[in-house]
Formats: C-alpha cells, sequence, structure tokens
C-alpha cells in the first residue's frame, strides 16, 4: 500500500510517520516544505509547497492513502492576536489536496480537524461532552476561535463534497488536545501542554507562569492513540464515503490540575505556580464522546494521561533539554 503523509516534518505528522515506517508492506512518502527532513529507514521523502497546485499534483498522483497532516498551526498568542494566519493558507492548502485526491483516484484520504467549532460565543464555558452532532452551524463560534473554527469546517464539508463524487473515501478526525514526542515545546509557538512542560522543566526559574486562572478543561489525548486510530482508518473496509470521527480522551481536566500532574510525574520541586489572567486564554472546556469512532473503527484510547506525560517528560529531556 502506498501511502503519502503531508506534514510529515510536523508534530503529529512525524509521529505518523514513524510508526507507518515499522508497518510491513506500507510504502511511505513523506511530504515537508520549510522543516527539514529527518533519518528514518523505509521513507521516501519529497519537497512542496501545498498551496502550490503543481506541487500538490506531483506528490498525490499514485499513492493509495493520503494523510493531509500539513497545517499553519501555533499557539492561542495568535488565536487571539494574529487569527489571519490559520485561515488563508489552510483553505487554499485543502481545496487543492481534496480536488488532486479526487483528479488521481485516490482510495482514501484522512483529513486532521479539530475541536473549536464545538466551542460557542453564547456558551463559552460550556462544560459538556461533545459528539459529532453537537456542532450547530446556527451558534457562532467562540470569537477567539472563529477564523480558524470556520476554516476547519468548510474543509470537512469539501471533504463530504468529494466524497459524494464517489471516488474517494473520506475520513474527518476532529481530534481533541495532542501531545506527547515531537509536540512543539518553544513558548511562542506551542499550545499550553508542550508550554507547561517547558516552563516547569526550565531549571533557570523557579517560577511557572501560567496563562490564565486555570480554571478551564481540556480533553488531551497522547499522540500514540491518534496515530493508531489513523492506522485503524487505513486498515478498514468500510461502505460509507465520508465519516467524521470525535478521537479524544473522553474526559477532561483542568490547567491547575495537568500544571499538578506534570510537577507530580517530573519529580521537580519547589516551584512558585502564578496564574496570570491577563494573557490571551479561551475559557471554554469540552471533552469528546469517542463511541462513533469505537462503532466504526473499534478504536479507544489506551494511553493514560499520567503515562502520556511520563512518556513525553522522558523524550523531552532525552531530545529537548540542552
Amino acid at each position: 500500500m502506498k501511502i503519502l503523509v503531508c506534514g510529515s516534518t510536523g508534530f503529529i505528522g512525524r509521529n505518523i510517520v514513524e510508526s507507518l515506517s515499522k508497518v510491513k508492506g506500507c510504502r511511505v512518502t513523506a511530504v515537508y516544505n520549510k522543516k527539514p527532513q529527518f533519518l528514518i529507514d523505509n521513507v521516501d521523502f519529497v519537497q512542496a509547497d501545498l498551496t502550490v497546485v503543481d506541487d500538490v499534483a506531483r506528490v498525490v498522483r499514485s499513492h493509495d492513502v493520503v494523510i493531509q497532516a500539513a497545517a499553519n498551526t501555533t499557539g492561542v498568542k495568535d488565536v487571539i492576536e494574529r487569527p489571519y494566519i490559520h485561515v488563508t493558507d489552510n483553505a487554499v492548502m485543502n481545496s487543492l489536496i481534496l480536488k488532486s485526491c479526487y483528479d488521481n483516484n485516490i482510495k482514501k484520504i484522512i483529513f486532521f480537524s479539530c475541536t473549536v467549532m464545538y466551542q460557542t460565543k453564547s456558551q463559552p464555558f460550556l462544560e459538556k461532552q461533545v459528539t459529532e452532532s453537537d456542532f450547530d452551524p446556527s451558534n457562532e463560534i467562540f470569537p477567539g476561535y472563529f477564523g480558524v473554527g470556520w476554516t476547519k469546517v468548510y474543509i470537512e464539508k469539501m471533504c463530504e463534497f468529494y466524497s459524494r463524487l464517489g471516488r474517494t473515501k473520506h475520513y474527518v478526525i476532529r481530534h481533541s488536545n495532542i501531545y506527547g514526542p515531537h509536540d512543539k515545546f518553544d513558548l511562542e509557538n506551542s499550545h499550553v501542554f508542550g508550554a507547561t512542560v517547558n516552563k516547569i522543566l526550565n531549571k533557570k526559574s523557579e517560577e511557572v507562569n501560567i496563562w490564565g486562572d486555570g480554571l478551564e478543561k481540556r480533553d488531551f489525548l497522547y499522540i500514540d492513540d491518534l496515530v493508531e486510530s489513523v492506522k485503524k482508518i487505513i486498515s478498514i473496509s468500510s461502505k460509507k464515503p465520508f465519516y467524521l470521527l470525535n478521537i479524544g480522551s473522553g474526559s477532561a481536566i483542568s490547567i491547575k490540575n495537568l500544571v499538578n500532574v506534570i510537577i507530580k510525574v517530573s519529580g521537580v520541586k519547589d516551584k512558585r505556580i502564578i496564574y496570570d489572567d491577563s494573557k490571551p486564554t479561551v475559557k471554554t472546556s469540552i471533552s469528546l464522546d469517542c463511541s462513533l469512532a469505537k462503532a466504526v473503527i473499534d478504536w479507544r484510547p489506551k494511553v493514560s494521561l499520567e503515562e502520556g506525560i511520563k512518556k513525553t517528560i522522558y523524550w523531552y529531556e532525552r531530545n529537548i533539554v540542552k
């Protein structure tokens, strides 16, 4: 089976490439652009700008499965202050990839969406477990996520549109907050998990400054569990041309409790925790109901939060800490 992984040097893409490279019978082609390729056996790397029509056509052809993990993503600071950077390139890139998959009769495409469309302006502090059908387009998406949220919804609908044309089966994954090896840990671009690990393990500072009051809750999922869902999608044979699946842990933890667990697992002591509510934060609290993923692809999360944190810290201390 010939598999193309777009965004292969990013957090999610790299973990997928590393896992699929070990699967017998898989021929993996890994697309990268600005971030350089890495050393790995059984993988062919190709450089391409996925916002350019000819580049997309060149890399997509002659594959069975396309995994679209390429995206312009950063942290909450940009979501609040520069939300436009997550809109244009992502919309163009995915429109071209989906069209090329159709033109080249690709059997399956897997697209990574997100969960920000569940968070509405009318209920920004909503705390509930949401199913795929809980997104109501008549509700305005939380203002901080308006651009990226509707961009993701647009791409989801493009997947559904092309699936109705009958050539390619489309799987959309609405995943929760993913963490683990190869995540972004620098404070400028990281999400809440990576930033928190960085701050707690920073031996140069006795303070851990957390953006927000720490009361908002998030659904965190270890990267290996997400990768496993991708492998199950690749292997299954389904009659329906389109699936939209929640992939998450199914439970939410407050940022305060997350900080406490990371401190406990890391063994770090004598850190002063400061919660700064003046910093950018999105005060929403949801977790994902993943019953449909269990029914369709026989998937369920296996790695507990504490175990995932242990694995992440082990990797971080050997690959990031200088």
